[in-house]
């Protein structure tokens, strides 16, 4: 799945989280590292699926949790053990079965009825096929310091996944009081990147160091990103051959900086019912508030993928400082990029209906450099009288998601986000609307701030049910 569902004011702006995907039993994809934007740098912290599905089977009834990915196996249904060997050592074990596969199991059975074949031995001959198993383990070294080992379809070899992740209490560099920091080190084997057409891609081995400072409503954010691949990349589940070049074999290294404002433009806090909790703490205020983001990103490759540096695109109309040396298979680049999101509520999400109206909407500017570029030539057009190039429209215009979020009946609210495209150039549609998600959204009042959510996109045909805390 491309797209996280989550509020756009939230978490780190315009850092890319992992995806969340029903392809793989382990849920996640990381998106392709691309250029100008300082896609996978962040590594955001993540209830592992393992723990969703052991929340879902203990505290809301659901011994079953269905996933749909038309591209894969269909429809499936997963279940997991959770084990806890220790005060601080988990293990568990996740069943993922296909249910395409067990009608076709059953309806081969019904066909052809013999004699003293019994049901179980029918199914456990085609087990293999029916049903997938995965194991993992983690273990909380310190309060902070959690490590992770993960191996997916153990019954075939497929995949597997190791995560360091520890949470720093604070730092101060350069006199400048950056409260909290993630760590993380992951090892893939292999690992799963989804590019912007929704294509998802297997890469041998992937190794990556994070360094991520943890966002906040205000002030100064950054991403330090080492990531290696090894072997050549393969369309997972497809047949397309033309895998990203930032995917192939080679070193990757991204620093980035942004700065974060958050302001209300109005905030209400009176109308609020007393004593009534409100179904999620982070939606109970009315306000209209607006978030802005400038920051910069600068990259540097060593192997077959600095090539994608050298790819003619947009950003090579723009002054953003670009580097290749080809024979030593090296890269460099740097730009800068921007974000402003605006976003409305009107209601306290505290009554039984209509308590919740919420609208979001984010532009974002991809290349700060193509974007004043584009600006400069539109001054100077506008100054001497010149009728502007679509093209140059075409530089200026923002990427636009916009997010509505509407209460149906108490803890369900109705939630879509959509891409809206700006385009010039094109003489049938100047607007279009593009890559929608669906969602029906349970908030657990009884946390505080969390929700069960349910998201379907007729784009990808994927659909998923998932756990998230804390996000608005």
């Amino acid at each position: 799945m491309l797209r996280r569902m989550r509020w756009l004011t939230d978490g780190d702006g315009r850092w890319e989280l992992d995806a969340e995907t029903p392809a793989t039993m382990e849920g996640t994809a990381r998106p392709v590292p691309g250029d100008p934007l300082p896609l996978g740098l962040s590594r955001g912290p993540r209830v592992t699926r393992p723990k969703q599905l052991d929340f879902f089977h203990r505290f809301m009834a659901s011994p079953l949790v269905p996933s749909f990915s038309a591209s894969r196996e269909g429809l499936s249904v997963h279940h997991a053990h959770l084990l806890h060997l220790a005060h601080n050592w988990s293990f568990t074990i996740l069943e993922q079965i296909h249910v395409p596969k067990l009608v076709s199991v059953v309806k081969e059975k019904l066909a052809n009825r013999q004699e003293g074949a019994s049901w179980s031995n029918d199914i456990k001959k085609h087990l293999h096929d029916v049903m997938s198993i995965g194991v993992g383990t983690e273990l909380l070294i310190t309060p902070d310091t959690t490590l992770l080992l993960e191996l997916y379809n153990i019954n075939k070899g497929d995949r597997g996944k190791a995560i360091f992740h520890h949470k720093a209490k604070h730092l101060d560099a350069f006199k400048l009081l950056l409260p909290h920091q993630n760590l993380t080190l992951e090892a893939s084997w292999p690992g799963l990147f989804v590019d912007k057409k929704g294509v998802y891609w297997d890469v041998p081995l992937s190794l990556s160091a994070d360094l991520a400072s943890v966002g906040s409503s205000s002030g100064l954010s950054y991403h330090l990103l080492l990531q290696q691949n090894s072997g050549e990349p393969k369309c997972f589940g497809g047949e397309t051959n033309d895998a990203p070049i930032a995917l192939l074999p080679g070193l990757c290294a991204k620093a980035a900086i942004s700065i974060k404002k958050s302001i209300d433009i109005w905030r209400k806090k009176e109308d609020k019912l007393k004593g009534v909790q409100p179904y999620d703490v982070f939606l109970s205020d009315s306000h209209v508030s607006f978030t802005s983001i400038v920051g910069a990103v600068a990259s540097g490759y060593l192997g077959d993928c600095s090539r994608s540096v050298s790819i003619q695109d947009e950003t090579q109309k723009s002054n953003a400082f670009r580097m290749f040396d080809e024979r030593n298979k090296f890269a460099a680049f740097a730009d800068l990029f921007a974000s402003v999101t605006f976003t409305a509520q009107y209601g306290n999400f505290q009554r039984l209906f209509l308590d919740l109206t919420r609208a979001s909407a984010r532009f974002d500017i991809s290349s700060g450099s193509l974007f004043l570029c584009g600006a400069s030539r539109l001054a100077q057009d506008f100054f001497f009288s010149r009728r502007p190039e679509l093209e140059t429209f075409c530089d200026v215009c923002p990427d636009v998601v916009v997010s509505l979020q509407q209460q149906i009946v108490g803890p369900f609210s109705f939630r879509v986000e959509s891409s809206v495209t700006i385009d010039p150039r094109s003489q049938d549609r100047f607007v279009r609307v593009d890559d929608s998600v669906f969602a029906i959204d349970w908030a657990l009042k009884v946390l505080g701030s969390a929700k069960a959510t349910a998201w379907y996109s007729p784009k990808h045909q994927e659909a998923m049910v998932e756990l998230r805390f804390f996000e608005a």
